[in-house]
């Protein structure tokens, strides 16, 4: 899996986000740099699995989707003398 990488403006809201999660839950201020290395470590270390997860969300919807349009397939083939 390649590294996901964010722009400097997503990576910026997200430390801010982490930032005010640490004050609202934890009552502590950490700073820009500290933020930074939780996130990266937590791209690396469980980012994997959210991505897995995802994919897997949305292998179902396509799954759905294609088995939608099989059946919608079916429902307009003209009758032959054909044997399937």
């Amino acid at each position: 899996m390649a590294m996901i990488e964010f722009s400097a403006d997503e990576k910026t809201l997200i430390i801010d986000k982490v930032q005010r999660y640490f004050i609202a839950e934890l009552d502590q201020d950490i700073g820009k740099f500290e933020a930074e290395f939780l996130i990266d470590f937590f791209s690396e270390e469980v980012g994997a699995y959210f991505y897995n997860r995802g994919l897997n969300d949305a292998k179902a919807v396509l799954e759905a989707k294609l088995a939608s349009i099989s059946d919608d397939l079916y429902e307009i083939e003209k009758p032959t003398n054909f044997v399937r």
